[in-house]
């Protein structure tokens, strides 16, 4: 395979899509967001793809929008330098928490972003993620949804090289 070498323990370290490629569920109509929650915490990532009833994936749903339009009021955001422990702006929090956990998904759906194949380079899918302003990138083969390639999963990866070559000068 292109891209690859030894690990620290000897054994090859490919560096392309599928090699760091994390599988996961796709998120759905009537998923609520404590099943996204649910979803997204135990595969280690921040996003699923959203399919339509026919299953082709139309859509994603990040944590960050959920969280965002769900518990963060603009002037908050824009206060944000200046909040402090003893502050709590937010009236019933947590009682907010708990409604929005059996809410729906729908309303968090965006649009989808750029895809990549699974036989892709892994600088390809660094780069598209670059251009896009995201830290993940959905795999898919055609139609069919494989995965999700994360920054965090890439620098794993690397991490995983046995031999540090000193950059040049």
């Amino acid at each position: 395979k292109r891209g690859h070498g030894p690990s620290s323990d000897g054994k090859d370290v490919t560096m392309d899509v599928e090699s760091v490629m994390i599988q996961t569920v796709t998120a759905h109509a009537g998923m609520s967001v404590r099943e996204l929650f649910e979803a997204c915490g135990q595969a280690g990532v921040q996003a699923l793809p959203f399919c339509a009833a026919d299953g082709k994936v139309t859509g994603r749903v990040t944590l960050k929008n959920v969280l965002r339009r769900s518990c963060l009021p603009e002037y908050v955001i824009e206060m944000a330098p200046m909040l402090n422990a003893s502050m709590s702006c937010v009236e019933g929090a947590e009682d907010k928490a708990r409604e929005i956990l059996c809410c729906p998904i729908e309303p968090y759906v965006q649009t989808l972003h750029k895809t990549i194949s699974s036989d892709a380079p892994l600088i390809k899918a660094l780069a598209l993620m670059e251009k896009n302003d995201t830290s993940y990138i959905f795999v898919m083969d055609g139609e069919d949804y494989r995965g999700v390639v994360t920054i965090q999963g890439i620098a794993a990866s690397m991490s995983g090289l046995a031999v540090c070559i000193p950059a040049r000068p």
